[in-house]
């Protein structure tokens, strides 16, 4: 072991010692005769006893001897997510390696609930210190019952004691102590006066019910406004604002999308600097750049997207050899119009990533860039980064090597033209090429998935807009077929091609991450599996977890499960460790085939500069550690912040797509699946939708319903008709809550 991992090991000894029931306060002497230090290691343990001293994690006290400092045992640091109920969740961002004296395992926890009552003046995305006040099952779940009415087999109540639940999970929870960095101090809200007084009544549940204002601006009572918060000094303190924007009435056309976007603190408009080095960034090649990189000019490469795409990434060309296949990526060559620290790169960086909302797109860089000069376009020149890989007939990557090309895209297919030319034969060269391309796809989809990677993929929905009110007038379902699995298994293995060769010449990067799920959560996960009447075996071990996929696959409760399975993982994100991804069953994999849209491969494909067979004259260096580090968290968390608001504003959009159905005279009866039994009614969800509603139990047919939570079912003892967890139902909507976003429906009788 070397002298670092010596003393990282001598550390924890120290504070697991401390952490101990029966630990006294120990002086030098005593701490190191009950750790078994000889004299040769003395000097280590009175290092390691200063370092914890100045970190706060041990105080002094009388004769000399040392203990733990209380208040820093339970400290993390992380993100604070208000919730639609006024509580909050916590997510570490970084761990306190003080949390091993506390006995705690908050590695079991990558969330923290924060009740309203302990979020001080944190405010939605701040970076904020968490005090952990409790980590075990919380009251409300202890018991299966708690003694409530039920009913024996003829119908007749009996009376029943609160048994304890046994699978019960644990959970933690803490106090927010301190905020770290305001991330956003925009508060989003409704304007209102009452005589002489004016404040903001905010929307979040979670703040106090009003906001005093400085400065109102040009507000009128009961219009949407943006309030920066200037004065917060405590919890029980109304804090004090000023109008910053007027967004509108709520019920005007375009208010809803804005005021998420607000929310959310999106950056809509590019600032005039980073805007003024777009424009001035030219389309015409020199004769320089075209003399240094491959000429990919001539060959058949082309692109496959969603059909209303105006930013293309990715092109590509597969070629069959004699025993297997050449397949070439071109990305978008984005590094070599954004350089470091220019205003450009500055912007983007900020951004993180392009935000798809459900009316509009907020790139990452400006419409120039995104849409034009780096977009892949048909028969136009352009600049890209090249993953040429050889795979033999098994899929096994035998030969790759990486260059500076330039493309000219010979055809520009949708999904569903690609899909077409797969399942047929004509299309002539370009339906041969998609053809090649298809065997290859496959091979290597049925390799990855041998090789334990887990089949999550299902059908998303888009909502579709009217383009001049910009009113919901049609919930489409988007099929996931072979284009999109062929598209996909290129790009990664473009990205694990890249991930390895940085990983092998040791050089600096951001990789994609998603360590393994947590036992516990799994564990539970399988107990549900099985109310749902699938064999889930031991879900720790992965075969069991890919059985279970394939079990469901083309079941009723398919997209239920592998939504379930989600939950119970943990969140993809962003680190320059090198960690693995458990769900596509990679040890190596980084983000390479996006830079149009993501910060992360932006610096992938600066890593990759001084790597290619090509470099460019002066190869970019990137970052140190410490500042990637920074950088592969923002970017997580914008990752994590965008897709918030995009799925924002998709439900927003579908709730009033739901409420205008149920406004029509004949209101439309749809098949539903029942996905979860409580003891308030059913959870049920239109699949063909994606849209999730509950049926209250008031809201059943006649009969003498009783809620029997052992197999998940209501059943009526009269008519012995029963509402079981996966049966088919039809629903009709009673009512849609726009302001909640919520949808209720009621049991139609045939």
């Amino acid at each position: 072991m070397t002298q670092c991992g010596v003393m990282n090991d001598l550390r924890k000894q120290l504070l697991k010692l401390m952490q101990g029931k029966s630990y006294r306060p120990m002086n030098k002497s005593e701490l190191a005769r009950n750790l078994g230090i000889d004299s040769s290691e003395r000097r280590e343990l009175r290092i390691q006893l200063t370092k914890l001293e100045k970190e706060g994690r041990v105080v002094i006290g009388a004769k000399s001897r040392y203990k733990l400092r209380e208040t820093a045992l339970v400290q993390l640091v992380g993100i604070l997510r208000y919730q639609p109920n006024g509580n909050a969740w916590f997510y570490p961002t970084q761990s306190d390696e003080g949390n091993l004296a506390t006995g705690m395992d908050i590695k079991k926890h990558d969330r923290v609930f924060v009740d309203n009552r302990d979020m001080g003046v944190a405010l939605d995305g701040d970076l904020v210190r968490v005090k952990i006040t409790r980590i075990g099952v919380p009251r409300w779940k202890q018991y299966a019952d708690k003694g409530k009415k039920q009913y024996d087999k003829r119908g007749r109540p009996i009376k029943s004691k609160a048994q304890p639940k046994e699978d019960a999970k644990e959970e933690a929870a803490g106090k927010v102590t301190k905020v770290l960095e305001r991330k956003n101090t925009t508060i989003i809200g409704i304007y209102r006066e009452e005589g002489r007084f004016c404040y903001v009544e905010p929307e979040m549940k979670g703040l106090p019910g009003g906001i005093d204002l400085l400065d109102a601006g040009l507000a009128k009572p009961g219009q949407l406004v943006a309030v920066e918060i200037v004065e917060w000094a405590h919890r029980n303190a109304t804090p004090v604002g000023k109008v910053i924007k007027v967004i509108g009435y709520p019920d005007a056309p375009g208010v809803d999308i804005i005021s998420v976007i607000h929310k959310h603190n999106l950056r809509v408009e590019f600032e005039s600097e980073v805007q003024k080095e777009a424009d001035a960034v030219s389309e015409v090649i020199s004769d320089e750049e075209y003399a240094r990189r491959e000429d990919w000019r001539d060959k058949l490469v082309l692109t496959v997207d969603p059909g209303d795409a105006k930013d293309h990434d990715d092109a590509v060309l597969v070629e069959e050899l004699e025993d297997g296949w050449r397949l070439a990526v071109h990305i978008a060559d984005v590094s070599h119009y954004v350089t470091p620290h220019s205003a450009l790169d500055k912007e983007a960086q900020l951004r993180g990533n392009s935000t798809y909302l459900v009316d509009r797109v907020l790139p990452m860089l400006p419409v120039k860039l995104s849409n034009n000069v780096c977009s892949l376009r048909l028969g136009v020149d352009r600049l890209t980064k090249c993953a040429v890989m050889e795979f033999d007939r098994r899929g096994e990557r035998r030969k790759v090597y990486f260059c500076d090309a330039v493309i000219n895209s010979k055809a520009k297919l949708a999904y569903e033209e690609a899909q077409v030319l797969i399942k047929g034969d004509g299309g002539g060269e370009v339906g041969d090429a998609i053809r090649t391309a298809w065997g290859l796809a496959d091979v290597l989809r049925k390799r990855r998935f041998a090789h334990g990677a887990l089949d999550l993929d299902f059908p998303e929905v888009k909502v579709v807009l009217d383009e001049e009110t910009k009113k919901p007038i049609e919930i489409k379902e988007l099929v996931y077929d072979e284009s999109h699995q062929m598209i996909e298994e290129f790009m990664l293995a473009a990205n694990e091609a890249v991930a390895v060769e940085l990983k092998m010449k040791r050089k600096n990067a951001v990789h994609r991450i998603h360590e393994d799920p947590d036992a516990d959560r799994l564990n539970e996960f399988a107990e549900i599996a099985r109310i749902h009447g699938f064999n889930a075996g031991d879900l720790t071990n992965k075969k069991h977890i890919q059985e279970l996929l394939k079990q469901a696959k083309g079941s009723a409760v398919e997209q239920s499960i592998k939504l379930g399975l989600l939950k119970s993982l943990k969140r993809a994100a962003y680190s320059i460790e090198m960690l693995g991804h458990y769900g596509l069953a990679k040890m190596d994999y980084c983000h390479f085939t996006s830079p149009i849209r993501r910060y992360a491969d932006l610096i992938v494909h600066r890593a990759l500069q001084s790597l290619l067979v090509n470099p460019p004259v002066n190869p970019v260096r990137l970052p140190k550690s410490t500042k990637l580090e920074e950088i592969a968290q923002h970017i997580s968390d914008t990752e994590r912040n965008s897709a918030e608001a995009e799925n924002a504003t998709k439900r927003m959009k579908m709730m009033e797509y739901l409420f205008m159905l149920a406004q029509q005279d004949d209101p439309p009866v749809f098949e539903a699946l029942i996905t979860d039994v409580r003891r308030m009614g059913i959870f049920v969800e239109i699949t063909n939708m994606q849209v999730k509603g509950l049926v209250k139990k008031e809201e059943f047919p006649q009969g003498r319903w009783n809620f029997e939570q052992g197999v998940m079912a209501f059943r009526d003892y009269q008519s012995q008709n029963e509402l079981r967890l996966g049966q088919k139902v039809k629903v009709k909507i009673a009512r849609v809550n726009m302001e909640k976003q919520l949808v209720d429906f009621t049991i139609v009788v045939s």
